[in-house]
Order: C-alpha cells, then sequence, then structure tokens
C-alpha cells in the first residue's frame, strides 16, 4: 500500500520531529525494525479509517499543489516561448496580423472538438477587428493527422495571405478522417501545384515546422487539442466563445488573462 506508507512516512518524521513517539539521537534517529514499522502502520491504518476526512483533505492539498505547480512551469514556459509563440514565420495568421492582442491555437485536423471550435474563431475574428489569430498544427491523433498537417505546412509555400486561412478552414471542415490524399485535393480547389506541393509535403521544412510546433506544445504541457494561448493563460478545450472573449478583454484591458 504505498499510498499507507507514504502517510506512514509523514507522520513518523512528524512523531520524530517533535520527540513525542521514539527517542532518537540528536543527530540521527535510529531505523525501526519491521515489527515496529508494522505496529505503526497499524495504528495509522486506523485512524484513517475512522478518519477519512484526513485523507481526503490530503488527497486534495496534492492536487491542488500539483496544478500550482502546473501553472507555474506553463507561465515560466509561456514566457521564454513568447517570441515563437507570436512571430513564427512558418505559423498562418488570420484576423488582423497588426492586432493589439494575438490568440495562438494549437489544432489537429482530425479534432472534433477542433471542429466545434472553428465557429468560436471565425466568430471571434468577425466580431473583433484588432484581434490577431496565429494557426499551429499539432497533430497529435495519429498518422492520418501529421500528413494533413504536412500538406496545410507545405501549401505555404504556394497560397498566401487569406488564401491561407480559407484553406486551414476549409480542411477543418471536412467530414471524415482527414489525411495527405484529402488535403491535396481540397488544396487542387485552391489552384495549386499538385506536383510541388506533394515534393514540399516530404521536404525537410515541413518536417521542421511540425517538429517545432510539437516541442512548442510539449514544453507548454498541452495534452490534446484545440488549445488556445491567450496572454499568459492556456485555455485547453472548445470552451465555446464567452470565455475566450473574456480573456481577450482582460488582456487588452490589464496585460494579464485575469484583470
Amino acid at each position: 500500500m504505498p499510498l499507507l506508507r507514504s502517510v506512514s512516512a509523514l507522520v513518523l518524521a512528524m512523531a520524530v520531529g517533535c520527540g513525542s513517539v521514539l527517542a532518537v539521537s540528536a543527530e540521527e534517529a535510529s531505523p525501526f525494525t519491521e515489527a515496529q514499522r508494522k505496529g505503526i502502520e497499524a495504528i495509522i491504518k486506523d485512524y484513517l479509517v475512522k478518519n477519512p476526512e484526513v485523507l481526503q483533505e490530503a488527497i486534495a492539498e496534492g492536487e491542488k499543489r500539483q496544478l500550482e505547480t502546473q501553472r507555474l512551469a506553463q507561465s515560466a514556459a509561456l514566457k521564454e516561448s513568447r517570441e515563437a509563440l507570436l512571430n513564427s514565420p512558418n505559423d498562418v495568421v488570420a484576423g488582423n496580423p497588426s492586432g493589439d492582442v494575438t490568440m495562438v491555437e494549437f489544432f489537429d485536423y482530425n479534432c472534433g472538438y477542433c471542429r466545434k471550435a472553428l465557429s468560436d474563431v471565425q466568430a471571434l475574428i468577425k466580431a473583433d477587428p484588432k484581434l490577431r489569430v496565429v494557426i499551429k498544427d499539432f497533430p497529435v491523433l495519429g498518422p492520418e493527422s501529421v500528413e494533413a498537417s504536412q500538406a496545410a505546412v507545405a501549401v505555404k509555400q504556394q497560397l498566401k495571405g487569406d488564401k491561407l486561412f480559407e484553406y486551414h478552414q476549409k480542411l477543418l471542415e471536412t467530414k471524415g478522417r482527414v489525411n495527405g490524399a484529402r488535403a491535396i485535393e481540397v488544396a487542387k480547389t485552391f489552384g495549386v501545384d499538385v506536383a510541388k506541393l506533394q515534393k514540399d509535403m516530404a521536404g525537410p521544412e515541413v518536417k521542421a515546422v511540425l517538429t517545432e510546433n510539437r516541442a512548442l506544445g510539449d514544453k507548454l504541457g498541452l495534452s490534446g487539442t484545440p488549445a488556445f494561448v491567450i496572454g499568459d493563460e492556456i485555455i485547453p478545450g472548445a470552451v465555446g466563445v464567452e470565455p475566450i472573449r473574456k480573456t481577450i478583454t482582460d488582456v487588452r484591458q490589464c496585460g494579464h488573462a485575469s484583470c
């Protein structure tokens, strides 16, 4: 019972520190015998069974500390990765390229929640002429997603400006699984050179972009898609328009995700 042993160790340490359980040397505590250890564990187990709220409080506190540790790590990662997040030349930029607030979205073309969130992104862009949106391919749902992202990154070498975001929307709106072949079919409707696109998909530039995005997502602790980064906050999941709009408003007003 690892949890019980962990609690046992904590209680023993507290007891030794207070000098209330066993007499210990001023320099070093004597090791417990196996019989002593089992006896102490039995006492602790009996106490926890009779007072389960103590264990519940300990678990809740542990989770709270873990979340705070994660928050601090993400905050540091956001500061260190600011330039790569906002100004990578490899990303698709939608909305106002000179906007005063940037929203970064990590997505996967086969993510149902990303498809759902597309209408939120479109609504935010339409309603906020000062919003800048950065789109980052983050294929986490298998080889087909990787192929789709390879095509989407490679097509940037032929499509420019609004056409890139149009392509992104068209591909994300595709019904069913999206793979490389489907991404190429959609690209054809935009008049791209298919032979060049296929060559570019296998090139080192595309691989470097996806590797960079993967490393960035891992550094930020992203566990799925979509994930939005606005100011100093990471918003996981398709949360809807209003929570994102509020965060954008707060960043615009005070420079932080929560004023």
